[in-house]
């Protein structure tokens, strides 16, 4: 379980995040669900049962990353576990351009938010957590262990998260930080799975063992299960979400 736990979720306004946050809330953790839209936010924690928080966040602000922090600090005089989940939306023209055609703009606007979002809520989080601990849990993807033919700036971004986590891992886990990234495959989600053609959504399907999309509370579960206490003796690793894809 996961009572008297303070966790803050970013980018859990709708898909993921938001199931991410429902768990822990139905886990009995503090549960702070972070949008870049204030009214979002509201939204979405008013549809969740139990003691949860919306607040307003933009993790590509690092004044902002700092301010709410801070006001979580004051507000619920700890910090607990981290997900970071905010991650740029899916975009077909980026996804689909050939690798030497992607622009540097393309890629910066991805690290922005993927790696450097995550970089500046690790940063903020770990001196809070270096007391008593916590949990870090970091969202990435399976082409970042595998490759893809599509998608290098997310490719990019989420390999960098995994480097991240693991870094975090070592140099921290004397301090009884744990840390972990989640690799996604296909997961049916608003900005992916309502975004593709049928043809698409069958290909994807098809590409792991269990022949078929994952759902974000399966996702969800899982960042909940490593979050708790009796996942204590292991940190570091890249635990693949995707049905039997990618097998290590």
């Amino acid at each position: 379980m996961l009572k008297d736990k303070v966790a803050i979720v970013t980018g859990a306004s709708k898909g993921i995040g938001f199931e991410i946050a429902k768990e822990f809330a139905a886990r009995g953790a503090t549960v702070i669900v972070c949008s870049r839209n204030m009214a979002d936010a509201e939204k979405s924690a008013g549809l969740i049962k139990g003691k949860v928080y919306p607040e307003q966040l933009d993790v590509t602000s690092p004044p902002g990353v700092a301010k709410f922090v801070n006001h979580v600090l004051d507000t619920h005089k700890r910090v607990d576990i981290l997900v970071n989940n905010a991650g740029y939306p899916f975009d077909r023209k980026i996804w689909f351009k050939k690798f030497h055609k992607v622009t540097e703009d393309e890629v910066d606007r991805v690290i922005a938010v993927d790696l450097k979002g995550t970089f500046r809520l690790s940063q903020a989080a770990i001196p809070l957590m270096i007391k008593k601990g916590g949990v870090i849990i970091n969202i990435s993807s399976t082409p970042a262990i595998s490759g893809h033919t599509e998608g290098a700036p997310y490719s990019i971004a989420k390999a960098g998260i995994i480097a991240m986590t693991k870094h975090i891992a070592l140099e921290y886990g004397n301090k009884n930080i744990r840390a972990y990234t989640l690799a996604l495959g296909n997961i049916s989600t608003e900005a992916t799975f309502d975004s593709m053609t049928p043809a698409e959504k069958k290909r994807a399907a098809a590409e792991n063992s269990m022949r078929r999309w994952g759902y974000p509370k399966e996702v969800a579960s899982v960042a909940a299960s490593i979050a708790e206490d009796s996942f204590s003796f292991a940190t570091g690793n890249t635990i693949v979400v995707d049905g039997g894809a990618v097998l290590l």
